[in-house]
């Protein structure tokens, strides 16, 4: 219980310090608030009325006091009004959550269903052709960049052979495949390396040599005993994967125009929407901080020595 209540101590401390950090750059960053506010309108407004829109949206206060306001206003839920969109950042942060979420979920599936077979294979059949196969597709995927590995199957796949759009306004199964897949192949590339040397590390620990002694055979050695302690390194590697999804991949979503929050994040930074652009920074830290406090705690109920310990 110590542990726990001392971990949500430093979330709160370490987004605390994000969001410090986060509002301090968009404060120090070049151009006016009111007068980009004013511009989006398409209309050309005086500088009484630009010191009038400051002056009504707090940016003559103190540093401190306008990001107490801020802060203050986070914690009901109000992130600001976004300056591109012109309605709350909290909404605009909404347009993009079903589909990078959508996106994450099925790229973690094809990475689950891809990787850990492959991985297990290779382990188990080191120095023959199958696991030197399995690490020549290693390589290849985490040598070559997402963003190509995209433009290449949407060449094939959505302009040659037309199974697929090329580019989608909204969140459709069809759109989904390319962006999932692109994504999950350098992943699962990365992740087929990382179980098989996790396995291999497993397959020369004392208690597997003991079970062969004991006359078990392969198959109950490794669904038995060695896959339960190989799942926690991959649980944490598993956790920062979703992170990175939840975040919004920027790159993968503005190649397939897909409807995420990386694209919105890319698009905000354009516009310079600092409200949103800090909305959106405050959302990462959210999901990290969230995600690695929720792998600590499931170490706590896999692993049965971190749980006696955190008994006492």
């Amino acid at each position: 219980m110590k542990r726990l209540i001392n971990r949500l101590i430093q979330l709160v401390i370490t987004l605390i310090g994000v969001s410090f950090l986060t509002f301090c750059l968009t404060y120090l960053s070049p151009g006016d608030p009111a007068a980009m506010v004013l511009e989006a309108s398409d209309t050309i407004v005086s500088q009484e009325i630009i010191e009038q829109t400051r002056e009504e949206m707090g940016l003559n206060d103190p540093f401190l006091v306008q990001y107490g306001n801020w802060l203050l206003g986070v914690a009901q839920g109000d992130m600001g009004i976004s300056y591109s969109g012109k309605k709350p950042v909290i909404d605009k942060l909404m347009e993009g959550f079903a589909g990078t979420v959508l996106l994450a979920l099925t790229t973690i599936i094809l990475i689950i269903i891809i990787s850990i077979p492959l991985g297990i294979f290779s382990a188990t059949h080191r120095n023959r052709i199958p696991d030197f196969l399995v690490r020549i597709f290693s390589f290849i995927g985490v040598s070559m960049p997402s963003f190509w590995v995209g433009l290449i199957l949407l060449y094939i796949f959505g302009l040659k052979l037309g199974l697929f759009p090329i580019a989608t306004a909204s969140v459709t199964p069809s759109g989904l495949v390319l962006p999932a897949l692109t994504l999950a192949i350098y992943q699962s590339a990365k992740y087929t390396r990382q179980v098989r040397t996790v396995i291999l590390d497993e397959l020369h620990q004392d208690y597997v040599i003991g079970a062969r002694a004991r006359g078990l055979s392969e198959k109950a050695i490794l669904w038995k005993h060695i896959l339960p302690n190989a799942i926690l390194p991959l649980i944490t590697l598993l956790g920062m994967s979703i992170g990175w999804l939840l975040g919004g991949v920027a790159v993968i979503e503005t190649v397939f125009a897909w409807p995420g929050m990386g694209r919105m994040a890319v698009y905000a930074i354009t516009m310079r929407d600092y409200p949103l652009i800090e909305g959106f920074v405050l959302w990462i830290s959210i999901v990290y901080t969230v995600i690695n406090f929720l792998v600590d705690l499931s170490y706590t109920y896999l692993d049965p020595r971190l749980k006696k310990g955190d008994s006492r």
